[in-house]
């Protein structure tokens, strides 16, 4: 193996991003109209979560510019933040149903785990990932460590910011991989092999409680990154899975290291209606800890759209296929989201 520098525009660093301001797409009035009229549509046409697809609306005005956020996202810079939206002028509902149609001109959303969960709640259960081997890290108020979902692209939309704290980190990980090949080739050549994933108790029947993935490989001319340590790590407790060997922590370690450092990182808050979208091969994402308000209906709240998008069709790793066959167990049957705060709650404990 002979690993090379990857030339792309999602091989960015964040003090460069703080200048540019492209990744910030805005809504204007006349895009908010169209978005309102296309709830108002499926409202009367009794069509919504997980039925509702791109064909039951009408919005060609925001739909030339969400043709731009596909773009950005699966061939450009890797990410966006559309703003714009007035998020408290909404019910829970409602905003949930217009992030929905959102998602639905970018691609096909899938369900998030194994109650097959289409638009996931982010907020905090007071759950431990740390300790607890089947939490997930949107269960937590905790930070985040840097990491990349199962699905080509992640979406929040912003409901109710924390009472501080919080903040959204990205990085981009082809530049970082660039950075690793570039300090160390021998630890860049070690992250292009498998490694175990711990499916958090989430396997289907008959299958292995890990999943095998690189870190780092290339595909179709594409640098594809995954790369989530805290589930490398909770893999270990599996007898059959192979011990992480020193060059293993050294590797993982660099990239803890490069995706902490500010020279590469870019962080962003949240406010209400904001749509962040992220393409999980070129980005990597983290959140900072928060402190949350005491009032139930003030905590920090975000809703979560896990997206295929047209560019990846047919073109992802064979070694992904593993992962996606847990998704599309769980994608058979698909969950309408609930929005009542005390049915959240029990949604997110099972």
């Amino acid at each position: 193996m002979n690993p090379t520098p990857y030339q792309h525009p999602s091989a960015w660093r964040g003090p460069e991003m703080v200048r540019r301001n492209d990744w910030l797409v805005q809504l204007d009035a006349e895009d908010v109209q169209e978005l309102e009229q296309a709830l108002a549509k499926a409202r009367a046409d009794g069509i919504g979560i997980p039925e509702l697809t791109r064909k039951d609306v009408n919005t060609p005005r925001v739909a030339r510019k969400l043709e731009g956020v596909r773009k950005m996202l699966e061939d450009g810079i890797g990410f966006a933040l559309v703003r714009g939206l007035p998020g408290d002028r909404y019910s829970k509902a409602d905003a949930a149903l217009i992030y929905w149609i959102v998602g639905a001109h970018l691609g096909k959303s899938w369900a998030q785990n194994a109650h097959g969960e289409v638009l996931g709640h982010v907020r905090d259960l007071g759950a431990d990932f740390r300790t607890n081997n089947k939490a997930r890290g949107y269960q937590t108020r905790l930070h985040l460590p840097f990491h990349a979902d199962s699905t080509d692209v992640v979406g929040l939309l912003c409901l109710r910011k924390a009472k501080s704290g919080g903040a959204s980190r990205i990085v981009s990980s082809t530049a970082i991989y660039n950075e690793v090949l570039a300090r160390r080739p021998d630890l860049c050549v070690r992250l292009h092999e498998n490694y175990c994933l711990d499916r958090r108790g989430e396997e289907p029947a008959g299958q292995n409680p890990f999943y095998r993935s690189p870190v780092f490989q290339v595909h179709d001319g594409r640098l594809f990154v995954r790369y989530n340590r805290t589930y490398v790590e909770s893999a270990q407790r599996f007898e059959q899975v192979p011990r992480l060997t020193a060059l293993d922590r050294e590797a993982y370690d660099l990239m803890d290291a490069l995706c902490n450092d500010p020279a590469f990182y870019l962080d962003m808050q949240f406010e209400p209606g904001d749509m962040q979208f992220i393409n999980n091969y070129t980005i990597l994402h983290s959140r900072g800890e928060y402190e949350d308000w005491p009032e139930p209906d003030r905590k920090r709240h975000l809703m979560r759209l896990w997206l295929n998008t047209p560019g990846f069709e047919g073109r992802r790793p064979a070694s992904y296929s593993e992962r996606y066959a847990d998704m599309q167990t769980w994608q058979a049957n698909p969950r309408a989201p609930v929005f009542d705060i005390s049915e959240i709650e029990a949604e997110l404990a099972h």
